[in-house]
């Protein structure tokens, strides 16, 4: 399981993702969910997967090479037009990848699934966000969902819609993300640290800030503990019950 977010505000766009793909008390594996590819002045893209790791790393390695020698690999998720054509690039090529590794053909409940967010700004066009399904079709996010999350999202969920903001600039996004991302890890065992983030600033056509917190990083060891703080005395504020 994991726990991925892309969230759209004014300022721009910013994706977070853990990187724990197996856990157990004697076997926790680490693996990068978040993927960048960019064309500085042309384009930024950023792509978060969930589900079976193999099924998403094959997506995201077939995606990369085609992209490689653009003349010779086509279809390249560097060279599609718009954001809702390279969102249909890459529905069509986890369709394919599942297609080819489950015998009976692609299946929303197949143990080969995986979904993910796709983001990011192409020259002419706006920043947006889809997330796409192991089906290969996709939504997009908009003014009443400005945000997805794929993978064990239910506990990090409420904090973010009690809190967004479209005006909320990217440095308070990382804020409470990382509350919702804490939020999730204290309640499920496979979602876990290290923590991977990156920020886009609309129109600029290039990755932004990027970080990796892992269970030693100062801020969020603040903000873990400053929330568990916060709660409790919120909490011993709120009226006693009365009967």
């Amino acid at each position: 399981m994991t726990y991925c977010v892309g969230l759209s505000v004014d300022q721009g766009l910013i994706f977070m993702s853990d990187s724990r793909t197996n856990a157990g008390v004697d076997n926790i594996s680490v693996v990068s969910k978040m993927k960048v590819w960019e064309v500085p002045g042309e384009r930024f893209l950023c792509l978060l997967s969930a589900g079976n790791l193999a099924t998403t790393q094959a997506t995201i390695s077939l995606l990369d090479e085609r992209g490689l020698a653009p003349a010779e690999r086509n279809p390249s998720i560097l060279t599609q037009p718009s954001m809702f054509q390279t969102a249909k690039l890459v529905g069509e090529t986890v369709k394919e990848v599942i297609s080819y590794t489950t015998p009976a053909g692609q299946s929303a409940d197949a143990m080969f699934s995986g979904s993910f967010i796709l983001g990011g700004q192409i020259k002419g066009g706006k920043p947006r966000i889809f997330l796409i399904y192991p089906q290969g079709n996709f939504i997009e996010a908009g003014a009443d969902n400005p945000f997805f999350q794929i993978g064990e999202h239910k506990y990090g969920r409420p904090i973010i819609i009690r809190t967004y903001d479209p005006k909320m600039s990217l440095e308070e996004c990382a804020k409470l993300l990382l509350v919702s991302f804490d939020s999730t890890i204290r309640s499920n065992l496979s979602v876990g640290l290290p923590i991977d983030m990156q920020f886009y600033e609309a129109d600029s056509l290039k990755a932004g800030y990027k970080r990796r917190f892992d269970k030693n990083d100062p801020y969020y060891q603040t903000i873990s503990e400053g929330w568990s703080d916060a709660l409790k005395s919120a909490f011993d504020a709120l009226p006693p019950f009365e009967r």
